[in-house]
């Protein structure tokens, strides 16, 4: 992190993130493997088309429930049980496979092969539950002048799953088949359980409270703890609004792709763009996200917007690959900056259900764009653009090409997320976060506190309290 001396308890966080790395790599594997398997094997975009808006929409119901198991239980045991979980689910996938011949498991109109995916789909997901109870170790073991430095590690360790994942999973299927590549993943996965069976996490016993009473899919408890906390929610839908964008991108990044290279140079030109994700992760870790990370978030995204807008203006395809480059560079920033801020200014026994809410927000967001945007673009804009009318009115500010209209797209874009950055910055919302941040850091070191105070992480210094009251700082660095 920023130094080279790290406390035992940064230790451990290295180990469970290097742990939950191998656990998040794997999964990825078998999932990524499952969707090239299905196509390849029953030439169905219906069977993958529901494999992935499944996946995304169970990630956005489960991470409530997620949120509430690890904010009652301890974060070791919660990735015990969510390891467990998915090595089960596997298992029972692995002994479908051997048991069911393939004609009968790929038969499209009988229930083995939607079962066999629901099975997969299942262990996959509750996945995101060890993602949650990570983001909370970042509190639990790191100090808090490091959690945007650790942040960096960790979205640094999720560019490296998404750029490997793929690629290991397409030679498994070309060289192992499926029931192997699911073998594969129940020994790593197994492996990892190894692993975490040999660590201990300083704990957090957290008293029980009243609105803790709820253990299952805590809603109210999870709303009650967002609200809490003056300008949170507002961040929670900025940052559901920028994946509203990202939606775009992520349902036409690869048609404007394979309009510029043929499949096998895209699919390389994009592996190595997408090591900016690696890179600005490392970056985070190394450098942190300064003494306002708010105002990094609304800068970087605009940074998003401008890149986003301007990185097809011209049909180049090193123009094209740059800025998808810098763009993931971009990611871990902003990904960073949310968490770091809820680190600090939420309570520790709150943590999980409101990573758990803003991740239900954000997974659901960029989809449902995606759904929206492909049609209107295939059916409309892209039509239009290619047209003799079209092609002379965007050719002045877009060039020639026959991607000028998916361009366009990205223009008005980018275009949208500079706008909705800026205008952020004018927020009450903006200011609010901003100063329950400042009032939560730690208090100096050296600086004596009330004992009472101190041995509570109950209540953030300068946020709402349970009765809709703002709290006094206790002391905190001048602003």
């Amino acid at each position: 992190m920023a130094s080279l001396t790290r406390s035992p308890s940064e230790r451990t966080f290295l180990h469970v993130l290097a742990n939950t790395a191998l656990a998040n790599l794997t999964t990825a594997f078998v999932w990524f493997a499952l969707t090239f398997w299905v196509y390849l094997e029953t030439r169905s975009v219906l069977a993958t088309g529901v494999i992935g808006g499944a996946y995304m929409l169970f990630v956005a119901f489960g991470s409530i429930m997620f949120g509430s198991i690890v904010d009652h239980h301890r974060k070791l045991r919660v990735m015990m049980l969510s390891g467990a979980l998915t090595v089960a689910a596997f298992v029972i996938a692995g002994v479908m496979y051997l048991l069911l011949p393939e004609p009968v498991l790929l038969d499209l109109t009988g229930p083995w092969l939607w079962l066999f995916m629901a099975i997969i789909l299942a262990g996959s997901v509750v996945e995101h539950m060890r993602n949650i109870a990570l983001s909370t170790t970042v509190t639990l073991l790191v100090p808090d002048e490091r959690h945007a430095n650790a942040n960096g590690l960790v979205g640094t360790v999720q560019g490296l799953a998404m750029i490997v994942t793929s690629v290991f999973s397409g030679l498994s299927i070309g060289f192992l088949g499926m029931g192997w590549t699911i073998a594969i993943g129940i020994a790593m996965l197994a492996l990892s359980l190894g692993h975490l069976a040999t660590l201990r996490i300083p704990e957090d016993v957290v008293p029980e409270h009243p609105d803790d009473e709820a253990k299952g899919i805590d809603l109210r408890g999870s709303i009650r703890a967002v609200l809490a906390i003056s300008g949170l929610f507002a961040l929670i839908v900025f940052s559901t609004f920028n994946n509203l964008i990202g939606g775009v991108y992520m349902a036409l990044m690869d048609p404007y792709g394979l309009e510029l290279f043929d499949v096998t140079m895209w699919g390389v030109v994009f592996g190595v763009a997408s090591t900016g994700f690696i890179v600005g992760g490392l970056v985070i870790a190394r450098f942190g996200l300064g003494t306002r990370p708010i105002r990094t978030l609304l800068i970087v995204v605009a940074l998003m917007g401008v890149l986003g807008a301007l990185f097809t203006i011209r049909e180049w395809w090193w123009l094209y690959a740059l800025g998808i480059w810098l763009y993931m560079a971009l990611i871990p920033a902003a990904e960073a900056a949310e968490q770091t801020i809820i680190q600090r200014v939420v309570p520790l026994r709150r943590q999980g259900r409101v990573f758990g809410f803003a991740m239900a927000f954000e997974s659901a967001a960029a989809p449902i764009t995606a759904f929206l945007i492909a049609p209107i673009a295939e059916f409309l804009i892209i039509p239009w653009a290619r047209s003799s009318e079209g092609s002379a009115a965007l050719e002045p500010l877009l060039g020639t090409g026959t991607a000028r209209g998916i361009a366009l797209v990205f223009l008005c874009a980018g275009i949208v997320m500079v706008i909705a950055a800026g205008l952020a910055f004018l927020t009450r919302s903006y200011r609010l976060i901003s100063d329950s941040y400042a009032d939560s850091a730690p208090l100096p070191m050296g600086e004596a506190a009330d004992p009472a105070t101190a041995a509570s992480q109950d209540q953030p210094r300068g946020s709402v309290s349970e009765g809709g009251s703002e709290t006094a700082p206790s002391a905190g660095p001048p602003r």
